[in-house]
């Protein structure tokens, strides 16, 4: 795969699809810049060589052009991020966009307006990847978090490249690191699948199987597990449907030597909220009227150990309602023993939303090896999929 230092973009108009999907409070700010930052270096380095720069985002999912979702609200924080003043057009094909990149200089960056405002990005319009590819020399695919998407800017454009098309940074990054879990991992490795269903993880792990010699189930998906084998869950999330799946997975697992770990105790409530009565018991023994909504200590420091005894880590989905201070408890323990197992020598790889909402909220991004920028993306990898955006880029 040809990567940014296979050119030279000197005079050049490097045409990039970065994700600035980012969320924006209600006055329209930036409230998280890290996927603004994980695109600054590919485009430093165009910079560096003598060339510009025009971006290409979508933000959120318009289904009109809805102010809220305009690009124009982020020019402020990119700018302040990638230390140059960014130039905006809000438009993202036609002669008002084509009039600003003839008058792009050297060193400039310049942004295009949402290109979700366009139905035919998400359709994969030929013609709207064809008027894109006119404003650029040099393509770079940098937005992993919608590689996963057959979407104009992100698959179709690549056809208009045949040569001149190259992996981003930070594209390059999130390969590497998914193959350090999924192809390259040293053993022992542990993968922990969380949040709430079985139903949304279940290819995951029927995939990762093969790669794993652990595999920490918590969350609300954990009560489907424990009923299946005839525990009592009182009224904790349950997928009533996906008992006699969730049987198969653990027959699965321990065919292919892949020891389980269910959580043994649980914090429970008598309601979902922060102020809810709760206690602890065993978790296959909680009564009507109550739900699981964390792991308990002995849970925590059983999951803890055997993440302390691993050499390479996924964390995928928190062990309890870690929105909620009275039940972080769990989510927090883990990321702890997470961290300590990374300062150990272990690799470790953070994603999906939740985990890496966890991660931030908690301080721990920089104590775990890496954090995926694309949940959607990386889910899919993890079951196995070809990303259409990176199968683009190969041919």
């Amino acid at each position: 795969m040809k990567t940014l230092n296979d050119f030279n973009f000197d005079n050049k108009k490097a045409l990039i699809r970065v994700d600035f999907n980012v969320p924006l409070n209600e006055n329209f700010e930036v409230t998280d810049a890290t996927r603004i930052e994980a695109a600054k270096p590919t485009i430093i380095k165009v910079l560096e060589d003598g060339g510009s720069c025009i971006l290409m985002s979508h933000l959120g999912r318009p289904k009109n052009r809805e102010e809220e979702f305009s690009l124009k609200h982020i020019v402020n924080k990119a700018s302040e991020v990638l230390g140059v003043n960014l130039k905006f057009v809000a438009d993202s094909i036609g002669p008002l966009v084509e009039e600003a990149v003839a008058n792009l200089q050297s060193g400039e960056i310049l942004l295009l307006e949402n290109l979700r405002y366009y139905p035919e990005e998400k359709a994969g319009d030929n013609a709207f990847a064809a008027s894109l590819s006119k404003l650029g020399d040099i393509y770079i695919n940098d937005a992993f978090g919608t590689a996963h998407r057959a979407h104009a800017s992100t698959a179709v454009i690549a056809e208009y490249f045949p040569e001149n098309k190259c992996f981003g940074t930070l594209l390059v990054s999130e390969i590497e690191n998914l193959n350090k879990v999924l192809t390259q991992s040293e053993k022992p490795v542990t993968a922990i699948i969380g949040g709430a269903k079985v139903s949304s993880k279940i290819t995951i792990i029927e995939n990762i199987l093969d790669k794993i010699d652990h595999l920490i189930i918590g969350g609300g998906m954990a009560f489907t597990f424990i009923k299946a084998q005839g525990g009592k869950i009182g009224n904790s999330l349950v997928e009533d449907d996906k008992q006699e799946l969730a049987l198969s997975i653990l027959e699965k697992a321990k065919q292919k030597n892949v020891q389980v770990h269910l959580p043994v105790d649980a914090l429970i409530a008598d309601q979902f909220s922060n102020d809810a009565n709760t206690e602890v018991c065993s978790i296959s023994e909680i009564p009507d009227g109550w739900m699981g909504l964390d792991t308990g200590s002995e849970t925590n420091t059983n999951f803890a150990q055997v993440i302390l005894n691993s050499k390479t880590i996924l964390w995928n989905g928190p062990v309890g309602v870690f929105e909620m201070e009275s039940f972080a408890a769990g989510t927090i323990s883990l990321g702890n023993a997470i961290a300590k197992a990374t300062k150990e020598g272990a690799f470790s790889l953070v994603g999906g939303g939740d985990s890496v909402a966890a991660v931030k909220k908690f301080n721990l991004t920089d104590k775990v090896s890496y954090v995926s920028t694309g949940g959607g993306a990386m889910l899919e990898t993890l079951e196995g999929k070809t990303l259409p955006g990176i199968l683009a880029m190969e041919n």
